[in-house]
């Protein structure tokens, strides 16, 4: 496993509080399909360069969801128990002797992801794309549903006085939304398309509308999910099917529906049907952002596309956003508020039940854990 630690058998693991008092530090295990446990989960030492926090604010994103029913997300697959949840913000408790930019009782938002450093891509500074990355709650390595982590100090990021610990977890999927609109070159003379009005697709929106485009659609199947993307700020929304047969009716749709050119697409979902839309949507000329893995292989138009010199774009996860997420929220160039639908404690009880609101759908956008 990655850095974090282990279930413990007997007493557990104990740690000191700063009150001299001791704990147990729990987490939520990922142990198989539909398998949840809270159990002791033993910490490693505190580097020099490292910061102890106590989680106060967890989410739950679809790849935790995919790890929870299929111990899978796309190629990355659990096959030993592990802590689950990346998207997440705490407390400061303790800081290394090399960490000079945070002290005990900071607030602060944690990026998950933990890059070597010394390869040609971190290098580059693409270190999102790390072959070593170690990423929380991605297998092998454990994640941050738990009463406390240890992270690299540089990873974690103090949050403005006015924004909130569920504000800072939410910078996570934020930036997911905010790396695709600038891999994209979204700005104040591309209109966008976002399909899927998913939790992340509705990050997508929100970035879209901090970086100025002057018009944005928003495709979808759902119609309360539509509706919340209108609500948010999307110009117009389209109903759309999942039967590809109706790609062409659709794309008429959406373009009487943008009302000009469509610059940039950008699809959150990941589909057959979403990108083949996308690309026939998009301008001569234009970008399609692929975020969503919805399917592991994709069968796609291409030659009309490479035709008229459409762009295809990928993206994993982000690099080198907390700081513009942070300041957009602070500025309120972004309320990522009205996402949170649902809110659960650290209980096993309210764990499971939390985990099977956000693999339900419904109504549920963004489940989120206060502990």
């Amino acid at each position: 496993m990655g850095k974090g630690g282990r279930p413990d058998g007997g007493d557990g693991f104990k740690e000191a509080s700063r009150d001299g008092c001791e704990q147990e530090n729990m987490a939520a295990w990922l142990l198989g399909v539909n398998t949840l446990k809270i159990q002791p989960f033993k910490l490693p030492n505190l580097g020099p360069r490292d910061v102890l926090i106590r989680l106060k604010a967890v989410g739950i994103c679809v790849s935790d969801v995919h790890h929870f029913k299929n111990m899978r997300c796309a190629d990355f697959v659990v096959k030993e128990p592990m802590v689950i949840g990346h998207e997440c913000a705490g407390i400061v408790e303790e800081v290394g002797s090399e960490v000079k930019h945070l002290v005990p009782g900071d607030r602060v938002a944690l990026e998950p992801g933990i890059n070597c450093k010394r390869c040609e891509l971190c290098k580059q500074g693409r270190y999102n794309l790390c072959p070593e990355m170690k990423f929380f709650g991605s297998p092998p390595t454990h994640g941050c549903l738990t009463n406390q982590v240890v992270h690299p100090g540089y990873l974690c990021f103090k949050l403005p006085n006015n924004v909130s610990l569920e504000e800072g977890a939410m910078c996570e999927p934020l930036s997911v939304g905010v790396h695709a609109c600038r891999r994209a070159n979204v700005g104040p003379e591309t209109n966008v398309l976002v399909m899927g009005a998913g939790p992340i697709g509705l990050v997508t929106l929100l970035a879209a509308r901090a970086f100025e485009a002057p018009r944005i659609v928003v495709a979808d199947v759902n119609d309360h999910r539509l509706s919340v993307a209108k609500a948010l700020g999307a110009h117009e929304i389209v109903k759309v099917s999942t039967n590809i047969e109706e790609v062409a009716e659709e794309v008429v749709k959406i373009k009487e529906a943008m009302g000009t050119r469509v610059d940039v697409s950008i699809d959150c979902a990941g589909f057959n049907k979403t990108m083949a839309t996308a690309l026939s949507a998009t301008g001569s000329g234009g970008r399609v952002c692929l975020v969503g893995m919805g399917q592991r292989e994709l069968t796609l138009p291409l030659t009309s596309a490479a035709a008229r010199e459409v762009d295809v774009i990928g993206i994993f996860r982000y690099k080198n956003t907390w700081p513009l997420c942070l300041e957009l929220l602070r500025s309120s160039k972004v309320d990522v508020k009205p996402l949170i639908t649902h809110r659960f404690g650290f209980s096993q009880k309210e764990v499971e039940k939390a985990f099977e609101t956000s693999a339900g759908g419904g109504n549920a956008i963004k489940v989120m854990f206060n502990l």
